[in-house]
């Protein structure tokens, strides 16, 4: 299959600097002109794509070069661009950012490079002047790269024509700029962004940055761009169906329970999987007829003392749990499975307690290798993962090896013959077999089996 798949990479200097505002404006005002779109986020964030999917009201999917092969991300752009529309892709950190900080492998430059597409770098002058020329030039002159413009953000109308002069001295066009919006700006916490789901008034913020967007941004230059990106092929492999008939695969999906790549969920649909979506917060029990449970990371932290006191949705996974059904649980619903955080009661199947930290714990991409057979792979397989929190467990499991690109290793994970529970996220298009196994459990459930 191949798709002209016009396209943009929204690239920055370094995080801080509004990747992810000036996306959400640049989508929302495109949408308002009733341009078909499509977004992306380079790397393993969950919560940059919540904005885009609130922006656009479809699911943000992620690219992520330390999971997948650069076939496999040229494939996902061709298969969810729309036929005459769009793809806006974020960067991540700073633009040749890459794995360990040494090398830009998996950063936006390569993802920009493996994919052709023009990158737009955005930049929030502070404190400088014609040092401003001198850093965009850097950017485009370091390596390699796909750097067609820049964009000034955090730059008012009157300023904008004194940093424009500037900014193009480093030899790349400017597309326009983004102003202060005060009634657009999205608070964050510990894990980065305060979730989507959480701010009531997002609809507003996004409204106020879309204005700012069609005030400042060249809108018309920047589709202009993205149309001389080449078509693009997808040469993957479709998965294949491990069961004939669906299997129900609860899936926790709330506001302590929302970090999920939406790839994933693909990957168990094409696989044979029917997702049940539940509320661990709300409702009083598992939902009926259910042949396995999926319960994704967020922020149990947060909600600790309301998912405590819904005693019968916690008796209900832990009866499940331990009766044998096959169940995925990570880093936040890892955490649900213990028996206590932060002090509150929490579901039990696990013989330990958690609690918040101040401290980030180790973190960032790592490869994951099984010590035995279980419930997603044989002894010896691999998958990459990744790992990002702050909580700690007196028992974080000892049944895989997890190693990070620098060397770094420790054992992880709870991991038996119906249960995967452990603080790394899984990337299913990194190992699909991982995933077929589970879909493959969860049919042997299904028929007694």
């Amino acid at each position: 299959m191949q798709n002209n798949a016009p396209r943009l990479l929204i690239a920055g200097t370094g995080s801080g600097c509004g990747k992810t505002t000036v996306t959400s404006a640049l989508l929302c005002a495109l949408q308002r002109r009733g341009v078909k779109l499509a977004a992306f986020k380079c790397g393993p964030d969950y919560i940059d794509p919540m904005f885009h999917t609130e922006a656009l009201g479809v699911p943000s999917r992620n690219l992520d070069l330390f999971f997948v092969d650069e076939c496999e991300v040229r494939g996902q752009l061709v298969r969810h661009i729309p036929a005459g529309g769009v793809g806006v892709i974020e960067g991540v950190m700073g633009y040749y950012d890459g794995i360990s900080g040494t090398t830009d492998t998996a950063s936006a430059a390569h993802l920009a490079r493996a994919t052709d597409t023009p990158s737009v770098l955005v930049v929030r002058p502070r404190g400088q002047s014609l040092s401003l020329a001198a850093e965009i030039r850097g950017f485009r002159d370091f390596a390699p790269n796909t750097l067609a413009g820049v964009i000034l953000n955090g730059v008012s109308a009157g300023m904008y024509p004194y940093y424009r002069a500037i900014a193009e001295r480093a030899g790349l066009p400017v597309y326009g700029f983004l102003p202060p919006v005060p009634d657009g700006e999205i608070p964050d916490r510990h894990l980065g962004l305060v979730t989507a789901a959480e701010i009531g008034d997002l609809q507003d913020k996004l409204d106020r940055l879309a204005d700012a967007a069609e005030a400042g941004l060249d809108l018309d230059g920047l589709l202009a761009l993205a149309r001389t990106a080449p078509p693009l092929a997808d040469e993957c492999a479709p998965l294949t169906r491990v069961t004939d008939k669906p299997v129900r695969i609860a899936v926790a999906q709330d506001r302590a329970f929302c970090f999920y790549y939406a790839d994933n969920f693909d990957v168990l649909r094409e696989l044979g999987a029917e997702l049940v979506p539940f509320s661990p917060l709300e409702d009083a029990k598992l939902p009926d007829g259910i042949d396995g449970l999926y319960l994704g990371g967020g922020y149990p932290e947060l909600h600790a003392a309301q998912l405590s006191e819904n005693r019968t949705m916690r008796d209900s996974v832990r009866g499940a749990v331990q009766g044998g059904l096959p169940t995925i649980a990570e880093c936040g619903g890892f955490l649900y499975l213990h028996r206590t955080l932060d002090g509150a009661a929490m579901a039990g199947v696990l013989d330990a307690d958690a609690k918040l930290t101040q401290t980030l714990q180790p973190f960032g991409y790592v490869t994951l290798t099984a010590r035995h057979d279980n419930l997603l792979c044989r002894a010896g397989r691999s998958i990459r993962a990744h790992v990002f929190h702050y909580a700690v467990s007196s028992d974080e499991g000892a049944d895989f090896d997890a190693v990070k690109p620098n060397g770094r290793a420790w054992a992880c994970v709870h991991a038996t013959k119906t249960l995967y529970a452990g603080f790394p996220h899984l990337y299913f298009r990194a190992n699909p077999d991982y995933a077929a196994n589970f879909v493959r459990a969860c049919a042997q459930r299904r028929d007694g089996i």
